[in-house]
């Protein structure tokens, strides 16, 4: 059985491959009483930083952006939060795991994530309850 260490070793380096660096400002978008609190406490920490919250009035290098089945329309929430993105910036979009209140379909994601001018890259496992979808701009022509 892992260790604590360990865990956190492996969500270091997890967020680190899914583009999460020392110096860039994170916002969260969407957390409450059922986010993962020490999910987000590693970003900050590897960011070196507070995350900042949805009213935050500057460009951001990364969204978490916690998004639920009842949350409303992921279309419209997505490109919420490409607006205060740098170019190189990523999307972190987070919803619950299958069986678990607010579970969001991967076939609604996957149907969002394209309309939304968005495109994903990988999906984790982002704590026990819930999963992340990494989610970047496309780079190259657009047709």
């Amino acid at each position: 059985m892992p260790t604590a260490a360990t865990h956190a070793e492996a969500v270091r380096a997890m967020l680190t491959r899914l583009g999460i660096k020392p110096g860039m400002t994170v916002q969260s978008i969407g957390d409450d009483v059922d986010s993962d609190e020490e999910f987000a406490a590693t970003v900050a920490e590897i960011a070196g930083s507070p995350l900042v919250d949805y009213d935050f009035e500057d460009v951001v290098d990364a969204v978490l952006l916690w998004h639920r089945e009842d949350d409303g329309d992921l279309v419209d929430v997505l490109v919420d939060a490409v607006v205060p993105l740098t170019e190189d910036g990523v999307i972190l979009l987070l919803t619950p795991k299958s069986g678990r209140v607010g579970h969001v379909p991967a076939d609604e994601i996957a149907e969002a994530v394209p309309t939304a001018g968005l495109q994903a890259t990988t999906t984790v496992s982002a704590g026990s309850d819930w999963q992340g979808t990494r989610l970047v701009t496309p780079k190259g022509p657009r047709r």
